[in-house]
């Protein structure tokens, strides 16, 4: 599957929630940005047809008939690494909502303020940023136990938490006081420091060993 440099992003929806795809559906329709593609109440129907949406962005459901969300996930990832996906769901807990950012979702969404931020989530995810409910990213911060042996420093683990809260590099400097190329600076070295080679895998990792 090949993207195509279009104006309009293409989007697919994976939700069992009937109403619940329509709204999703309606919400995207608002914005001239944004198509989409199909809709879905299984994981299957979505991989089945995935060469053929060629989809930018998957909105997908945790608990679906069949496959689960997080297994839809990692099946997505592994035939089109492309494939942006925002996970919108009920659940909240940690196990959930690691298990999906480790799967290879973008972001992570609750579905209780889901009608005003679907469009600001999926705005975020095509400047390059990875959207959090308030309460996930709150959750994920304080989940995180400094391993005093860590490789960073106090200025990179500062960015490296900015950055699960999936914050983006401009909002990192103003946050920081610092320029956005210091910002960039600090991540290759946390890059190297991780050997890791994207923003995922050093929050995967920096989790594993509680360096943030």
């Amino acid at each position: 599957m090949r993207f195509q440099d279009d104006y309009v992003k293409r989007i697919v929806i994976v939700e069992d929630n009937k109403e619940l795809r329509d709204a999703y559906g309606r919400i995207l329709a608002s914005s001239a940005d944004y198509s989409v593609t199909n809709a879905y109440n299984d994981c299957e129907s979505c991989i089945r047809n995935l060469a053929k949406d060629c989809p930018h962005l998957v909105i997908m459901d945790l608990n679906l008939p069949g496959m689960s969300g997080i297994a839809g996930i990692v099946k997505i990832k592994k035939l089109e690494p492309r494939t942006n996906i925002l996970v919108v769901t009920i659940n909240d807990d940690n196990e959930n909502v690691f298990d999906a950012l480790c799967a290879g979702a973008i972001g992570y969404m609750t579905k209780d303020s889901i009608h005003e931020d679907l469009i600001p989530a999926v705005e975020q995810i095509f400047r390059g940023s990875a959207p959090m409910s308030a309460k996930i990213a709150t959750m994920i911060v304080k989940s995180f136990h400094l391993n005093p042996k860590t490789p960073l420093t106090e200025k990179e683990t500062a960015v490296l938490r900015k950055l699960a809260e999936g914050k983006t590099y401009d909002y990192i400097a103003q946050e920081l006081h610092v320029t956005r190329d210091t910002v960039k600076t600090h991540i290759r070295h946390i890059y190297e420091k991780l050997q890791v080679d994207n923003k995922s895998e050093a929050v995967i990792k920096a989790r594993k060993f509680n360096f943030v």
